[in-house]
Formats: C-alpha cells, structure tokens, sequence
C-alpha cells in the first residue's frame, strides 16, 4: 500500500467512524485489511482501495468494520460493574421509585458481553426490580458484532475471560463446545446499529450511559462534540460510564466526576443538586434531591 492509498483509507475511516490513524499504524491497517481483500476476491490492498474509490459501499462497509471491531469481555476491568451494582443501581430505585423504569445504554456494545454483563446483575437483583420495566439498548456500528450478540453464543475461552463461574452456571447452557446466554437474558437487552458519529436522539433518554473503550480513538473534536450530545440523552440525574483510559477533563464542562468512582460521571446541570459529588458522602443521597 502506497502512502496516497493509505492517506485514503485515513480520512475514509476518519469519516464513517471517528477513527484516528496515526502515520505509523499502516502496519495495522494492511493486517486488518488483507483478509478483506483476499475475501473480495481482490489480488492487493490496491486494488481494494481502487474498488472503494469506484464507490463499493459493501466493500467500504467491510473495510469500515474490520477496522473498527474491538476487543471485550465479560465484567471488563469490574470496578464499574461494581460501581453500576452497589451504588448506581441503588440510588435509581430510590430516585426511580414513582415511574419504575430505567434505561440503560451501551454504546459500541462490540460483541454484547458489556450489556450482557450489566443485564446478569439486574437480573441477580431479583425482587428488588419485580415490576420495573428494564431496557437495555445496546449499539454498535459493526452489523456483523450485533448479530453475534443477538445470539448470545459465546466461546469457552470467551466466558473465561471476566465471567464468574457462578454466572456461567446460572444463565448460560453449553452448545456443543460454545456457550449460549439463557433466552431471559437476551431478552433484557434490545440490539440496534448505530454510528456515533451521526445523530442518536432518535434512542429517547436513558439513566445510564455506558461508553466505554471508544472515545480514545477518536480526536479532540469529536469527543467534544459526542458528549454534548449523550447529555442530550442522558437524564439530568443520570449516569455516565466512561472506560479508564478515558475522561471528560479538559474536553468538556457538560460532565463531572464522581469522587472516587473511577470512570462515573454525572450530567453538569443546574437544575439538580448532586450532594454524592461532596468526598465522602454516599452516591444514594443524591436521590433525596433529584429533581423530577
């Protein structure tokens, strides 16, 4: 690959995904991009840029997704599961305690095990929820990584990665040498595509925003302009979950952090008092001064 098709696919992906590809990650692209090309049936990567040029929006489409599917797994990095567990989820029942309902979103869900996750512990709360209404919307801009999650078939060193043996036991049933999520669980979580480049209002408002491990690929500009718009999704007493590489600081004022809870952010608004952000006061009192 030249630097005229490589500075191609840059700005191609920059466009269609957000991501940013530094000058010395052609190695990466031609890895990732082979395997696409040798699939199309074409000779070279070349080739595979000159097809993208003639305008092959499946190709294009292809290339956007296999550049752009990233690693998870179950529990990923647990403190904010443990945070959604004992803190969030309490303080929402309290708050929530008049409509009994919440919403959660997972944005680049990649291959479900993050909404999954979260769904395996609301589903352990038991009688806690009996009689809320529970949706877990979760998205991602690889069509190919949702129908993967829709199906909730998972390999062993898959549900080894994060996921309790007790969980495993509880909601998964084995499928010759796969696992597969119990049909209750797959239930709780509803799968879309969505580019978080383009305008995602058309979701509603959600409790709980949960987008993690994306925003680091993405440049300044764009980070800025995706968290104007979650808060536009987020409700004012809401929650946002960022993944620990990542922050609001110096990006935006539209969130704030949560004094030791690493990656939890609350909406930056007026319009509701937010005691939980005072060190040392519990995250549940924030209920007590909720404005609905």
């Amino acid at each position: 690959m030249n630097q005229v098709e490589y500075d191609y696919l840059r700005k191609l992906l920059k466009d269609r995904s957000g991501l940013i590809l530094s000058d010395d990650k052609q190695y990466l692209v031609e890895s990732r991009l082979l395997p696409v090309a040798r699939k199309a049936g074409l000779a070279s990567l070349g080739e595979l840029v000159a097809k993208m040029r003639n305008g092959a929006e499946s190709t294009i489409r292809d290339v956007v997704e296999a550049m752009t599917t990233n690693e998870t797994f179950f529990f990923r990095d647990k403190i904010p599961f443990d945070h959604f567990k004992d803190s969030v989820i309490p303080d929402l029942l309290k708050a929530r305690a008049t409509r009994r309902s919440l919403r959660i979103w997972c944005a680049a869900a990649s291959t479900g095990q993050e909404p999954y996750s979260l769904a395996m512990i609301l589903k352990d709360m038991g009688a806690a929820l009996a009689g809320w209404r529970v949706e877990i919307v979760a998205t991602d801009l690889s069509q190919e990584v949702l129908e993967k999650c829709k199906s909730g078939i998972y390999s062993q060193f898959e549900v080894q990665r994060g996921l309790p043996i007790q969980k495993l036991v509880t909601h998964f049933k084995q499928v010759g040498e796969s696992w597969q999520i119990s049909p209750e669980i797959r239930a709780m979580v509803n799968f879309r595509q969505l580019n978080l480049l383009h305008d995602f209002s058309s979701l509603g408002v959600f409790d709980v925003i949960f987008c993690r491990n994306v925003l680091i690929y993405f440049d300044q500009q764009t980070k800025a302009a995706i968290f104007s718009r979650l808060l536009k999704v987020n409700e004012p007493d809401g929650y946002l979950f960022l993944g620990a590489a990542e922050t609001v600081v110096g990006l935006t004022d539209a969130y704030r952090p949560c004094p030791q809870r690493r990656g939890l952010y609350v909406p930056r608004t007026e319009s509701v008092a937010s005691p939980s952000l005072v060190p040392g006061m519990a995250l549940g009192a924030r209920a007590a001064a909720a404005v609905r």
